[in-house]
């Protein structure tokens, strides 16, 4: 079984150019299920031999071990997409974790900022530095594309287009979309860029250098970005669960609260299911009441 998930795991790196963060989910998920069935009273078996029921026993050790709903459901994904490669390869005749059902999960609702604290949280960096230009053009850009951190980081000079307002997004799986830059996010971009300091290797990319560097001009790591927002979230005095990814929740939000529409919020926050999205509306539902009531000639 060993030989096979290392065999999955380099068909997953070289023909589906899965990123690093994927491969290592898998990776961890593949290899602690194979641990498990050497521990557990199944004991040693063939790859081919495994049946559903046996898949449901380390369902069910998951949920009394107290994982999260969640990481079930993707243990049980990568499981799915393990047995669906060794099919193909000939290394079994079947797919045992097909039949299983994921744990329904209790989605929470994201956390969100008010359109007044994004802006506080927008002017928190100085923009007299480099460092603080550089701070304030990523805030402004996430917000104004609703970019994953992931996504920002990965930006390239050749990715913008200020003269169109856009930008090139390579989303999970790298899947590329167009998403929008407002002109806020643009001044900001500039006025970093003409402050911006690089490394040799950095030049030598050109167009494919990264927009956003850290102070020795090299491409910055999302945990950078992650601990620059945390002191700008205390500066701003925001709720202390605010996190980069609360930026694309409140982009979202915002959006279908001033009446876009929820397919092209989908479009733009790369999701590949409506349902993905749809949590957006959940959290919107208050402004509901509001413009019912400014709107029906009989709500009152």
């Amino acid at each position: 079984m060993r030989t096979a998930i290392t065999r999955f795991l380099q068909h997953m790196a070289t023909e589906r150019n899965a990123s690093d963060l994927t491969i290592k989910a898998y990776r961890e998920d593949l290899f602690a299920f194979a641990e498990w069935i050497g521990q557990s009273d199944i004991g040693r078996v063939q790859l081919d031999s495994l049946t559903p029921q046996q898949l449901r026993k380390f369902q069910a050790a998951l949920q009394q071990a107290g994982y999260a709903r969640s990481t079930i459901s993707r243990k049980l994904a990568s499981l799915r997409s393990f047995f669906k490669f060794a099919m193909r390869e000939g290394l079994a005749s079947s797919n045992p974790a097909k039949p299983l059902r994921n744990p329904r999960s209790n989605r929470k609702l994201p956390h969100v900022l008010t359109s007044d604290e994004v802006g506080r949280l927008l002017v928190a960096p100085p923009a007299i530095s480099e460092a603080g230009l550089r701070d304030r053009a990523i805030l402004e850009t996430m917000y104004s594309s609703g970019l994953r951190v992931s996504e920002l980081v990965g930006l390239r000079d050749g990715d913008l287009d200020f003269s169109q307002g856009i930008t090139r997004v390579r989303g999970k799986g790298r899947k590329e979309r167009i998403s929008p830059l407002g002109s806020f996010a643009i001044k900001a971009i500039q006025a970093y860029a003409g402050r911006r300091s690089r490394s040799p290797e950095s030049e030598k990319l050109g167009r494919s250098a990264p927009v956003f560097v850290n102070r020795f001009g090299n491409i910055l790591t999302t945990r950078s970005v992650g601990r620059m927002l945390e002191k700008y979230i205390a500066k701003a005095e925001l709720d202390a669960r605010t996190s980069p990814h609360t930026l694309r929740h409140s982009f979202a939000t915002h959006l279908l609260d001033r009446g876009a529409d929820i397919r092209s919020v989908q479009e733009l926050l790369g999701h590949k299911s409506l349902t993905t999205t749809q949590i957006y509306t959940h959290v919107s539902a208050t402004n509901l009441r509001q413009v019912y009531e400014k709107a029906h000639p009989r709500s009152a």
